[in-house]
């Protein structure tokens, strides 16, 4: 019988690298807190309200986009076309609500969005498991499809008037904050949005058997496949998981700058990816977390907006992004590295 007196042994306790090994989403917290510390430092602006409200305003689009590529990576998959699908949707959507439903309860056109977003999220999901090829190719192609069909059969032209309950969801505020310089600065509602969403990707990777298949899939699929985890339940789901949350970015998107411009966010699917990775998901599959991919979104996001707050071209970013996911992918690779058996006694 094990003694709970006796004290552990000096080898027993977790080492810095080790916690660090174990909980990777705790160094990206880490950079965030000294990024933030020394731009207020160097710019006390940074603290304003109106710059955090910025931050928290661009955050929702990219965290919303960054848990459903999480959910992908989870299950050792790779989604490039989640802007297409919301680009698809948003356009499309706003465009029948103009022409056909402009009465149409802002509430259900959310509900359109994301059902619509989930369907072709779907297909992504059974094309990558029927056709057996890396879900890469598969998204690749998808983009250009679901990019072609917006462009070729439902519209090219930019909508600047919205239906008005579009524009009320993106006008609605939570609270106002009053700046320094006498501006009125508005924390918007659609805000609530991403904690609501974040809480429950918690709770699916955390408390739910879907999310154990998801990272065993992830993890070792054949295995996975012998425990009697799905895999066809499984990759469906998490494409229809991403392209619902797509859907949702998509609306919020088109909502909160009050257009509905076709050409929209081509481009911020690296930017995203990179969130996730940063946030301690590997692009092999098998880990990652909820907190850190809400962590790798906010210290993208910190620093797209903080390089001109500290006099850095705003040209610079994908050259900082690009370093952080450099250093993210030597971290990553270090702590794949397994520390070495203790000696038996």
């Amino acid at each position: 019988m094990n003694d709970r007196s006796t004290p552990k042994r000096p080898e027993d306790k977790l080492t810095i690298w080790e916690t660090l090994r174990r909980r990777p989403e705790m160094v990206t917290l880490t950079i965030l807190v000294v990024i933030c510390v020394a731009v207020s430092i160097i710019n006390p602006n940074f603290l304003q309200p109106g710059s955090l409200i910025d931050m928290g305003r661009a955050s929702v689009v990219t965290g919303l986009f960054a848990l459903g590529v999480f959910a992908i990576l989870a299950a050792g998959g790779i989604d490039v076309s989640f802007t297409a699908i919301a680009a698809l949707t948003m356009y499309s959507l706003t465009k029948f609500v103009i022409t056909v439903a402009p009465d149409l309860p802002m509430a259900a056109i959310i509900a359109i969005a994301v059902v619509a977003g989930a369907l072709l999220g779907a297909v992504n999901g059974l094309l990558v498991h029927g056709l057996r090829v890396p879900s890469l190719i598969v998204t690749i192609g998808t983009q250009y499809l679901f990019r072609g069909i917006l462009l070729a059969f439902v519209g090219t032209v930019w909508l600047m008037e919205l239906p008005p309950q579009m524009t009320a969801f993106g006008k609605a505020a939570l609270y106002q904050f009053q700046g320094a310089n006498g501006v009125t600065v508005d924390l918007p509602a659609y805000f609530l949005i991403f904690p609501v969403v974040v809480g429950l990707a918690w709770f699916l990777f955390d408390r739910t058997l879907m999310g154990r298949a998801i990272f065993a899939t992830g993890g070792n699929p054949e295995v996975a496949a012998r425990l009697g985890y799905g895999q066809r339940v499984v990759h469906v789901f998490v494409f229809a998981f991403a392209g619902a949350l797509a859907g949702l970015a998509g609306i919020i998107h088109v909502s909160a700058t009050r257009m509905a411009n076709p050409f929209d966010l081509v481009g911020t699917e690296i930017e995203v990816i990179a969130a996730v990775v940063l946030g301690g998901a590997r692009i092999t599959g098998g880990t990652g977390s909820v907190l850190g991919t809400v962590a790798g979104v906010l210290l993208i996001t910190v620093v797209s907006n903080t390089l001109v707050l500290v006099g850095i071209p705003s040209t610079w970013q994908r050259l900082v992004v690009g370093a952080f996911i450099l250093l993210a992918a030597a971290f990553f690779v270090r702590r794949k590295q397994k520390p070495k058996q203790r000696k038996a006694e």
